[in-house]
């Protein structure tokens, strides 16, 4: 399958292009205008330190639906004990730092390099990028971040300090989110956790559709609990 090199222009080809894997593209910037007419393409960055900026738009696609989400008997023990506190967008460059900092052990590295940092804090500032915040005893244990596009939240990464902090996070924001009226969550590729979730791989084109859809038709993002 062609990889494209991006033009000067916040432009991308059709992600229905890209092989199964993914990958669609290389080059370019993380300039808000780049990143918001990647997202609205079902297409996201991600590359390590030190490599050009790599595009990707994975076949099929992981996502979950807000309704169909399934939390387990122990996080839901976890839940009724309500341990944590639980914010939104109250430390978002805390929470993407943690995210790239913290080991994982399926990884020799992060993905979130420091241009990457500063361009999700220049999206959230413009109020397009979120977080959550999952505290314990006023330190922060856990948290995730991402995209907010019409009614499609884009989720991007999480971490935790603290066993179950980030499993609260998510399992805090996704009724929020579809009470607010989201109704797609894109987790881009499968992971065990995301699965357990009651997320589901379903094809590139489905997701493309849906995307189109539901991305403008905007919402207000949660504000909070």
């Amino acid at each position: 399958m062609p990889v494209f090199r991006l033009p000067v222009e916040p432009v991308f080809p059709d992600p229905a292009l890209a092989g199964p894997a993914g990958l669609l593209a290389v080059g370019g910037d993380l300039s808000q205008a780049r990143l918001l007419a990647a997202y609205r393409q079902g297409i996201f960055p991600w590359y390590s330190a030190g490599e050009p900026i790599l595009w990707w738009s994975p076949d099929p696609r992981m996502v979950l639906y807000p309704e169909e989400l399934r939390i387990s008997r122990s996080l839901r023990r976890v839940l009724r004990r309500h341990p944590f506190a639980v914010t939104i967008d109250r430390s978002f460059s805390e929470v993407i730092r943690a995210c790239a900092r913290v080991p994982r052990p399926d990884q020799a590295g992060t993905w979130i390099t420091s241009e990457m940092e500063r361009a999700y804090v220049r999206l959230h500032r413009a109020g397009v990028a979120h977080s959550v915040e999952c505290r314990l005893d006023g330190e922060l244990a856990g948290g995730l971040y991402g995209v907010a596009l019409g009614r499609c939240f884009f989720g991007e990464s999480m971490f935790h300090h603290r066993p179950e902090a980030s499993k609260v996070a998510f399992a805090c924001l996704v009724p929020a989110l579809r009470a607010a009226g989201f109704r797609l969550i894109d987790c881009q590729q499968r992971t065990p956790l995301l699965a357990s979730f009651g997320a589901r791989e379903i094809p590139r084109s489905l997701f493309l559709q849906q995307l189109r859809q539901w991305g403008g038709e905007e919402v207000p993002f949660p504000r909070g609990w």
